[in-house]
């Protein structure tokens, strides 16, 4: 499965009650009138300038929500209320961390605590009848001895599931006799299961609910006019009572789904369809097989008036042909051609790569609007947020398509890497989730034909969102030791570190060891549930090495700190490089270090890339025969995790060696770093208000027009070497973050450097574009690494450009600038590159005209389109004006915005916490307004609101004021009662002293 963030929607937008009701929203009609209304406004009534305006604006609609949990009544079997959607506390979180939990509250699961299941599930069928209002679903599982030691247990969300009948070998069980029900769980005794290891019993249960209702999006919900279903991690305990955990590897030998045939025509299932055909009342049905074992949270339905796009792939070496279909709703047929092309790519490349062939006669893909993730890897099924699925050149930039092919690769991925073999229990989520990151990345990097570009990308997203989390409340290892809702550990740490982890192991053994050690995993395990240790003995036992001092990176959580210092004998002409580590781990970590050596008089490379193994907490490297000084390109390649320190040198020594790297590195990612690592000094130089002691202006001067006149057509190199680093990344360097200060001295910095380069970025910019127009760009958009790349530069550029903005000429000249890119690029990429600068121009009256007319324009051309309009209120949650909470939270009102859309949802309220000036503001008003809306998210889906009550979690970083007033707020969403268990973990973690 793909997780999103907050983060991540800045770059590609992805988490229905309707945040308001005018004559219910909630319905289709109504939504469609109210927005039809809204599209007769001016611009200035949705974009006001006047406070006054906006807070009349923001009365006009009053916000409604009705309790999202159904009634819990008399049913054929009484209901306990369950603990893992909502619970009332009866403490706050600070005195919830130092009492013993209770069965009211929620509860605690550690690692140490597994043990297998009594009795396993090896073989299911079941039914859906699917009905207006109510779903009925039959199922059948074959219950088999495991260890025998226990009962047998059951999961089954009380909250979710009303159980009508339940039998045992054709017997009718009794409840206090036969079974118990206890909150979340149903329990049969022993004494009625198979007794020996041959034995099986059948259980039968009929259960109902109400997938309308569920706006969860766990379990079978209701996406606009499709049914479909997520299970990971825990949802499938809300289809049916079952042992909803990742060890009960189980074959669905036969899923049949009914349902109206007019309403939803495409019934899809699991693995391959065996049947289909019509029944009595205008209904019709279809029965899949997966004919391989897999855990409940891989299962899947789906049933909709759907279109398609469709093709077929044949495996090597095996020759089976495989039909490929990409479903999703009719009117965005148009826009799936990119998904099936990239799934193509996907089963080509993991053939050559690993050897790793498709295994069944079908693969499907459905895109869906509602959904908490980015997709998700159900066996032959994959369901995808619209998001990440769905590209035209219209709709979609670069970065959507490079995303979409990213992530359509993961997925596919995931049939080996979590599908064949996956994990034992969810501690283990890393196993699949780090290993399958760590394919799409390379995947990635092969198809935009640059590791380099791909590297930059991946790290810069690592130190912007992991790194924060490893500082933090929430930090743990790859491998978590404990959790109250599995849903929060689906983070930058398991995924983006634990691919790291992944990608230590490749450097350590090479290429053909790393592709030993896989074959051997899949050797051994092919059909199991394992562990993160067994991946590190199959890696080891292929390759003859121990690796059981590596084996400490699953269990070390925060970043450690590798420091280095060096000296050169000149008699004896050795260099000497001395490193020592410092981590969480009371043992020293095995750290791969990639080092080559540049002569410092010629700038030649004088030893290749070569990998230092640090196992000590110091420890010291000799390289021989050199004739003269060298210089270190240390971590090339980002080769661990870790955060890198000079040790011996000053500041100008050493800004004088990072502008020697920049220059002449024979790494690309280090030349890259060389340049950040500057710019990161000049930053916090200007912040403390001491640039002019220092040469460091005029290092990072001469690095920006390096990189500004750089030979050859490697456009994203060039584009990347010119961009600052981010505000979340250079926070990350700071004890106390002042959010205001570094935004207004990354600020002066980029300013500081358009001036003096005014010139050259203009006539650089005009180049790219007379370039791209007479290339036949315009409808005809080329997504090749070369046109990509150009416009990227393009846009780069043009934020330069933008950010001269003093005086009134320069704000007229910025605006008409970007006025005139947006008016003539077809593509989205330029477009809304042009849109987001000028979604932060004010000042005098025509340059808020030519704001708010193409803010108008994008809207009006959206015409309805959802990933479109997500973009168009993402920009203004991020745009850098003073009042921009007042507009957010207009816009909160607006027609077409909902909190129960997860996408919609994180487009602006997540959004906005990523604008940290504006966010963080003195005032604290920003706190009030994220404690509000994940109040108000808590209690329609708990999965999203602990995704934004994170946005408070880090207030030990910030001043006392600032820390305060983020502790208020969180204190306030730990007095809710109710509230979720995501939600309280994530709270009561931040709160803890």
């Amino acid at each position: 499965m793909k997780f999103t963030t907050a983060a991540m929607i800045l770059a590609s937008l992805v988490s229905p009650t309707s945040a308001f009701r005018i004559a219910n929203l909630g319905s289709t009609t109504a939504r469609s009138a109210a927005t039809a209304a809204y599209r007769r406004r001016a611009a200035s009534t949705f974009l006001p300038n006047s406070s006054a305006a906006i807070a009349a604006s923001s009365s006009s609609l009053q916000s409604t929500y009705a309790h999202p949990r159904r009634q819990l009544t008399m049913a054929p079997l009484t209901l306990r209320g369950g603990s893992s959607a909502l619970f009332s506390s009866t403490t706050t979180a600070e005195e919830s961390t130092t009492e013993t939990t209770t069965s009211s509250g929620p509860k605690e699961i550690f690692r140490s605590d597994y043990t297998a299941l009594p009795f396993k599930v090896s073989n299911v069928s079941m039914n859906f009848d699917i009905r207006d209002g109510e779903t009925f679903i039959e199922s059948e599982l074959t219950i088999v001895q495991n260890t025998g030691e226990g009962d047998l247990v059951l999961d089954g969300e009380a909250d979710a599931l009303t159980l009508l009948s339940i039998s045992l070998d054709g017997k009718d069980l009794v409840e206090g006799v036969d079974y118990t029900i206890d909150g979340d769980t149903l329990t049969i005794v022993s004494s009625l299961l198979p007794t020996t290891a041959d034995g099986t019993s059948v259980l039968k249960t009929k259960v109902k609910v109400h997938p309308e209702k569920n706006t969860q999006l766990s379990g079978l919900y209701k996406s606009g006019s499709m049914y479909c279903t997520q299970c990971e991690a825990m949802g499938f305990r809300r289809i049916t009572y079952y042992p909803d955990r990742p060890d009960n590897m189980a074959i669905f030998d036969s899923v049949r789904i009914e349902a109206d045939k007019e309403a939803y025509p495409v019934l899809l299932g699991n693995g391959n369809k065996l049947e289909g055909g019509d029944v009595e009342g205008d209904r019709h049905y279809a029965v899949w097989e997966d004919p391989y074992p897999k855990p409940s949270y891989l299962f899947c339905i789906v049933a909709g008036k759907l279109g398609s796009v469709s093709s077929s792939y044949t495996t090597v070496p095996s020759g089976r042909k495989v039909h490929l279909e990409v479903y999703s709703e009719p009117e965005n047929v148009s826009k799936l051609g990119h998904a099936l092309e990239s799934l193509k790519k996907s089963m080509k490349w993991d053939e050559d790569t690993f050897g790793l062939e498709y295994d069944l006669d079908v693969y499907n893909v459905v895109a869906v609007n509602d959904f908490n993730m980015g997709a998700m890897e159900n066996k032959g099924l994959n369901v995808f947020n619209t998001a990440y699925c769905l590209a035209d050149p219209k709709s979609a930039t670069d970065l959507d398509y490079e995303r979409i092919e990213s992530v359509i690769g993961h997925e596919y991925f995931h049939n080996w890497t979590g599908n064949r073999v996956t994990c034992r229990d969810w501690f283990q989520l890393t196993l699949k989730e780090g290993l399958t990151v760590y394919r799409d990345q390379e995947f990635s990097g092969d198809m935009m034909q640059s590791h380099a570009v791909k590297r930059i990308e991946d790290v810069s997203s690592l130190r912007g969102r992991q790194f924060a989390e490893d500082a933090g409340p929430m930090s743990h290892p790859v491998r978590p030791d404990s959790y109250i809702s599995m849903d929060n550990f689906y983070t930058a740490t398991v995924y983006s570190k634990g691919a790291e982890v992944v990608r230590m192991y490749r450097t350590l053994l090479g290429k053909d060891g790393f592709r030993k050690g896989m074959d051997l995993y899949f050797e051994r395990h092919d059909g199991n549930a394992v562990t993160c240790d067994d991946f590190l003995s199959a890696m080891g036992d292929a390759n003859g090495v121990d690796l059981s001092q590596f084996s400490r990176w699953y269990q070390t959580n925060g970043t450690p700190t590798v420091k280095y210092s060096s000296k050169y004998d000149e008699e004896s002409k050795t260099y000497s490089l001395t490193l020592t580590q410092e981590s969480n781990c009371d043992e020293p970590l095995l750290i791969p270090i990639s080092v080559g050596l540049l002569d410092k008089a010629s700038g030649e490379e004088v030893v290749a890339t070569k990998v230092l193994e640090l196992k000590e907490k110091e420890q010291t490297f000799e390289f021989d025969g050199l004739n003269g000084n060298v210089l270190p390109s240390m971590l090339r390649g980002f080769s661990a995790p870790v955060k890198l320190v000079r040790a011996e040198a000053d500041a100008s020594e050493e800004e004088e060696d990072l502008a020697f790297l920049a220059a002449r590195d024979t790494d690309g990612f280090n030349r890259w770093e060389a340049g950040q690592k500057l710019y990161t000094s000049l930053i916090f130089q200007t912040l403390e208000g001491n640039q002019d002691e220092s040469k460091t202006l005029d290092y990072v001067e001469e690095a920006f027009g390096r990189a500004l006149n750089m030979d050859g057509n490697d456009y994203s190199i060039q584009a990347y070497a010119l961009t600052l680093p981010s505000e979340s990344t250079l926070a990350e360097e700071m004890t106390v973050v002042d959010p205001v200060a570094l935004h207004k001295a990354r600020g002066d910095v980029r300013e500081s450097l358009a001036r003096k380069y005014l010139s050259e970025i203009r006539a650089k910019y005009d180049e790219l574009t007379e370039a791209m127009e007479s290339s036949g760009s315009g409808e005809d958009i080329k997504l090749d690494a070369t046109s990509i790349g150009q416009r990227r530069l393009r846009n780069v550029l043009l934020g330069y450009l933008c950010c001269i903005k003093d005086t009134a000429e320069e704000r007229d000249a910025a605006s008409e600038l970007a006025m005139k890119q947006f008016e003539s690029s077809y593509g989205m990429t330029d477009r809304y590159s042009a849109l987001n600068c000028l979604a932060s121009m004010d000042g005098e009256e025509s340059v808020v005209a030519r704001r708010d007319v193409a803010l108008q324009k994008f809207y009006d051309d959206a015409n309805g389109d959802a990933l479109v309009l997500n973009k168009w209120f993402m920009c203004q949650a991020v745009a850098d004006l003073p009042d921009v909470l007042d507009r957010v939270k207009a816009l909160v009102k607006h027609p077409d915005f909902t909190l129960t859309n997860p996408n919609r949802c994180s487009s602006l309220i997540s959004a906005f916490t990523m604008n940290a000036a504006h966010f963080h503001a003195e005032n604290g008003e920003g706190y009030k307004f994220l404690g509000d809306m994940t109040a108000q998210v808590d209690k329609l889906n708990p999965q999203l609101s602990s995704r934004m009550g994170r946005g408070l979690i880090q207030w030990r970083k910030y001043s006392e004021e600032r820390g305060a007033l983020m502790k208020e707020a969180l204190q306030e969403l730990a007095n809710m009662k109710p509230i979720s268990s995501d939600l309280f973990e994530v709270v009561s973690s931040s709160l803890k002293e």
